[in-house]
């Protein structure tokens, strides 16, 4: 026995809903759209709802989903290959393959100071790190303790942009890169120059013989 067909929300609110969400660049609360629709928070709160069951339950290429304070809609996951693909092998590429490269850096080791993320992808990002940080992609997050050095994290707009509402959402990166912990390492041993270095760069002192005295 097959189960009947999903019943679509009353598009008596949804409909106007919809238009509102599709034309929204980041998410809108419930009550600024129960404004726009005349409708009360509760009953608007109730079609959103309805509308991302809906979604779900016909297999949409797309979702509604709530993001922090607000609802947007968004790809779904399982499509996101093809998104990804298409981006960024035609010519619609907002950031460039270096630009997403030293966003991630950023991402799964923040906060992290420039020249750190410099060393791990062995070129020099500042002007990468401009681009990201005049996109709201990346923000300064205090100084180091030990170096004094500023670090930078991801922001609020980034995960928005990425659909998530915590750092936590990210997707394990074990597969790709070493483990975090293994970069810091290195990159602290990088940091610190090493015995030898410092045994053939220090100057000796001469002592005088002790008749000299």
């Amino acid at each position: 026995m097959t189960s009947p067909d999903p019943t679509p929300p009353d598009t008596a609110l949804t409909a106007p809903l919809e238009a509102l969400l599709l034309m929204a660049t980041e998410p809108v609360s419930a009550n600024e759209l129960a404004q726009a629709v005349g409708a009360p928070v509760p009953v608007v709160g109730e079609a959103l709802e309805a509308l991302a069951r809906f979604y779900d339950e016909t297999g949409r290429g797309f979702e509604l989903r709530e993001v922090g304070q607000g609802w947007r809609f968004y790809t779904r996951p399982e499509h996101h290959d093809v998104v990804a693909a298409w981006v960024l092998e035609g010519q619609q590429a907002r950031l460039s393959q270096a630009a997403l490269e030293t966003l991630a850096v950023v991402a799964y080791l923040q906060p992290i100071s420039r020249s750190r993320v410099g060393a791990i992808r062995g070129v020099n990002v500042d002007g990468v790190m401009r681009t990201l940080a005049t996109r709201g992609l990346i923000e300064e997050a205090g100084h180091a303790e030990d170096t004094g050095a500023m670090q930078w994290k991801t922001t609020d707009y980034f995960l928005q942009r990425m659909g998530y509402t915590t750092l936590d959402q990210l997707p394990p990166i074990a597969p790709h890169l070493p483990e975090a912990s293994l970069l810091e390492a290195e990159l602290a041993g990088l940091a610190q120059p090493r015995e030898d270095d410092l045994m053939t760069t220090t100057p000796t002192i001469p002592t005088a013989p002790k008749d000299q005295v």
